[in-house]
């Protein structure tokens, strides 16, 4: 199914309509599968059951899976279930075998003689169940390994064939919601872990590995997305993949369909009115449909989506949204459902926030007048009307207040500014992940070295720039894959010195210093790209990955300044995933992974995260991990660790030109027992020479990292002075 091999829909079937007769000695006939056999076994009493199942999230342990009966009564025993602990337990046959269960047997099944399964069973999750019966042994398989096998006496040796033929298995009522793929009958010889890997199930999936463009994530898993009105709402992007059991892409022709739903309830959300928008629109061609209109189709099974959304939280009675994709035609199928997290759909600030500038703040307002004062004949004259002799100048000095706590300076206006240039140039800091405010590690407040003073403004603009205004405030309102547009665009004819000067007013205008790292390394990021991929792909559409790691690694190590450390074997699964690719990888792909990888190498190559980087023991960055895998890392067998033990990793859901691409995350244990997320944003051009550990305990919401970290301390001192 993978690697363009289809799959068929009509192999789908729920659980309780699964119904197996066991009358053909051995090689069977089922109905809800695909109707395969092998016909005639070849010699000795048995049989071989192999299906794919998934289970919903609403399935509960103590649960029955496959019952049988026999055509001369109508009592039913377990053969497959789900005990109390929510593990696979194998039960023998009746009529055959004199361990077997009876309809008198209490439960639970555990007091019967079985055979058990050690794991969980995964539910929401494809998994493949063999069950193998002879005369005398039966085993029970799990994703084509032998969990299971207990030995049995039978009843009878004369009459096996003749009773198995009496035996039906039938799948559960329903109270499982499960749903079964691929039902096989085959021979006792036959091999489960071949019949594993054939013929895989999919399932539809969000690509949470990608950037998620537009959408602010919350530490309690809740998306923040900007909606509403025409004028106030903004793109969101989100990707979703047709994968097989196996995490293989299966190109297969689907129409993908986007819909708005109540997250606490599923029901979809509805139009306010008759003549009102609906709730989720799509772009496209620059135009704005109804989502529902406008199915997407996958491409080597993939699909992306442009979003808005129209309807706001606070309308609807606070309520959350979700996202639900699901095929076009067919039937609905839990797994082939996709749905984003919880959204929170908010409209945009229009209070006059404040934007760092330097070590000062400029209102909103403020920053309008520049703009229009640079419309003048006299651009830098009319800078040096609003910021005077390198301070701020206002027309009464009441207006000119400080706060105490921040000592920065901040500019009281209250002029009014038409709303749709107030949205745009009010554009918030994309600097936190997991939703978690205010941690910016050195970068709290705009660094000295960030600091604009007039002389900065005169170099800047007494020189004639290619790039229009246009282009720059079209930069700091669009989103991700806009901006990597415009980037590429600037980069094939403009000089290192428009390149700065480009990055340095996105800087002023957007309010955020972290643009000017992703700007100025755009060259370089593209030209180093196209190099690799020449190298890769030798001007082949397609390459297959594993011949492409080695240049990966070589690029990175080069790059990152990294000869004594290359990627691991679990670094380039994580840039596998976040290729999104199968077996084969094609220049978009590459160009997904490349766009995460280079800020990162970028970032490692600076001394400060550089000299962690390669310092092994202790090992203060584990490589490349996900949100997930750090969470877990900080679990351990008796619940969470001890407070202040933390992880140390990069965001992968952030790539260039994202502001916070190759940015470090702490992830830790609070106070609170629970595990925070938060963004350290490190500026390489600070010449504090301090380490990284330092930097982190002067942090005040860090101070329970104390106790761990300091432990730790002097033996990380002493590795570097050596």
């Amino acid at each position: 199914m993978a690697d363009g091999e289809q799959c068929r829909e009509e192999q789908y079937a729920k659980l309780e309509d699964l119904r197996i007769s066991l009358d053909r000695g051995g090689a069977g006939e089922e109905e809800g599968g695909d109707g395969e056999g092998e016909g005639e076994q070849g010699g000795g009493f048995g049989f071989s059951l192999c299906f794919w199942i998934y289970l919903s999230g609403s399935a509960r342990p103590s649960s029955i899976i496959l019952k049988q009966k026999t055509s001369e009564s109508e009592d039913e025993v377990p053969f497959l279930v789900l005990n109390e602990e929510n593990k696979l337990i194998l039960l023998p046959l009746v009529l055959i075998h004199k361990e077997a269960p009876s309809s008198e047997n209490p439960f639970p099944w555990t007091d019967m003689f079985h055979t058990a399964a050690e794991m969980d069973c995964p539910l929401e999750k494809w998994f493949h169940i063999g069950c193998q019966v002879a005369e005398n042994y039966m085993r029970l398989h799990v994703d084509g390994k032998l969990v299971g096998e207990k030995s049995l006496f039978v009843l009878s040796s004369e009459h096996c064939q003749d009773d198995m033929k009496k035996i039906i298995l039938v799948g559960n009522d329903g109270n499982l919601g499960g749903y079964i793929y691929h039902v096989q009958v085959l021979p006792i010889s036959a091999s489960i872990s071949d019949q594993f890997v054939k013929n895989p199930p999919a399932k539809l999936s969000l690509d949470n590995s990608c950037i998620l463009d537009g959408v602010e994530e919350g530490g309690d898993g809740v998306w923040s997305i900007v909606g509403g009105k025409a004028s106030c709402r903004r793109n969101f992007s989100l990707e979703v993949v047709l994968l097989d059991a196996f995490g293989r892409s299966v190109h297969r022709e689907m129409e993908v369909v986007a819909s708005l739903l109540y997250a606490d309830s599923g029901t979809p959300v509805e139009k306010t009115r008759d003549d009102a928008e609906a709730p989720l629109l799509t772009s496209c061609d620059g135009l704005e449909y109804p989502s529902t209109d406008r199915p997407v189709m996958l491409l080597r099974g993939r699909a992306t989506f442009k979003l808005k959304i129209s309807q706001l939280s606070s309308k609807c009675d606070n309520r959350l949204f979700r996202v639900c994709f699901h095929p076009l035609h067919g039937q609905r199928y839990p797994f082939l459902e996709a749905y984003s997290c919880p959204i929170r759909c908010i409209s945009r600030n229009r209070s006059n926030r404040t934007l760092g500038f330097g070590k000062r703040s400029l209102s909103t307002t403020v920053l309008l007048d520049e703009i229009h004062l640079l419309k003048a004949s006299d651009g830098l004259q009319a800078i040096r009307d609003v910021y005077g002799n390198g301070q701020l100048k206002a027309s009464n000095q009441s207006d000119l207040k400080c706060s105490p706590q921040s000592k920065h300076f901040k500019v009281e206006d209250n002029r009014s500014t038409t709303e749709a240039v107030a949205n745009g140039s009010s554009e918030q800091r994309e600097n936190q992940e997991m939703g978690i405010n205010n941690f910016e590690g050195t970068d709290s407040g705009p660094s000295d070295s960030e600091s604009t003073d007039l002389k900065d403004l005169d170099s800047r603009w007494s020189q004639k720039s290619v790039v229009s205004d246009v282009a720059i405030f079209r930069y700091c309102l669009e989103s991700t894959f806009e901006r990597t547009m415009i980037l590429k665009q600037l980069i094939a004819s403009a000089s290192n010195e428009d390149i700065a000067n480009f990055a340095e007013q996105v800087c002023l205008y957007s309010g955020c210093s972290h643009h000017r790292n992703q700007i100025l390394v755009s060259k370089h990021l593209v030209q180093e790209g196209d190099d690799t991929w020449n190298s890769i792909s030798r001007k082949k559409q397609r390459a297959l990955w594993m011949d492409a790691v080695s240049e990966i690694n070589k690029k990175f190590m080069m790059v990152a300044n990294s000869a004594s450390r290359p990627l691991s074997g679990q670094d380039l699964e994580i840039l596998h995933g976040i290729a999104g690719c199968g077996d084969d990888l094609g220049r978009e792909e590459f160009d997904r992974m490349w766009y995460w990888l280079y800020p990162v190498a970028f970032a490692l190559s600076k001394d400060r995260i550089n000299r962690i980087w390669k310092c092994l023991s202790p090992k203060w960055i584990e490589g490349f991990v996900t949100r997930e895998e750090a969470e877990s890392a900080l679990k351990g067998p008796g619940g969470l660790q001890k407070t202040g033990t933390f992880v140390l990793r990069f965001p992968t859901s952030r790539s260039w030109p994202h502001p916070d691409a190759g940015s470090l995350i702490v992830a830790y244990v609070g106070t609170d027992c629970i595990i925070h997320h938060r963004l350290l944003s490190l500026d390489h051009r600070d010449r504090d020479s301090r380490l990284l550990q330092d930097l982190l305990l002067e942090e005040p919401e860090l101070s329970q990292l104390g106790s761990r970290f300091r432990t730790l301390n002097q033996m990380w001192l002493s590795l570097f002075d050596t």
